[in-house]
């Protein structure tokens, strides 16, 4: 450690060296759950009995990534990819059905849409389609990056029907 010493006491080198080793510590201290913290990342893993049969792929979480997926023409492009896409169910028109459909998909490292599926229902299966149709229409996304390398992430989007 650092001896401080001029023309100090033994016990007043002693209490420098302390304070100097609690500094030292605390500052160590401080600094690992940061470090700890910034390497944590969510993933998870997909079903290789899923309906796309791609095999266990890992994914990461949309707030995990340093850069997020994109869409092209950023969150108004998707908005109106999404306006311009749906399609309201006739039967759900006529009996003024509404709802709001929470899907989550992921998003490739080629930027493909894969892995659809509805996480909360409207309380209506026929929405529930009409979203995941929507959702599979789309096209490629800038993929996701994670200290530079492309990665799987997992996004959740909202879908409402209202009239």
């Amino acid at each position: 450690m650092f001896n401080v010493r001029f023309s100090m006491s033994k016990r007043s080198v002693m209490t420098t060296n302390l304070r100097i080793d609690f500094m030292l510590i605390l500052s160590l201290l401080m600094l690992v759950p940061s470090l700890a913290q910034a390497q944590t990342r969510r993933t998870g893993t997909v079903n290789p009995m899923s309906p796309d049969r791609t095999g266990y792929m890992v994914y990461y979480e949309f707030e995990c990534v340093d850069v997020q997926p994109q869409f092209p023409g950023g969150e108004h492009g998707l908005v109106n990819f999404i306006n311009k896409t749906r399609e309201y169910p006739y039967e759900d028109y006529v009996r003024h059905n509404q709802g709001r459909v929470l899907c989550t998909f992921i998003i490739g490292i080629d930027g493909h849409v894969s892995h659809v599926q509805v996480l909360r229902s409207s309380g209506y299966d026929t929405l529930d389609r009409e979203a995941m149709r929507v959702i599979k229409k789309m096209p490629r996304w800038e993929a996701g990056r994670i200290s530079n390398n492309k990665v799987n992430v997992r996004c959740i989007l909202p879908i409402a029907f209202r009239l």
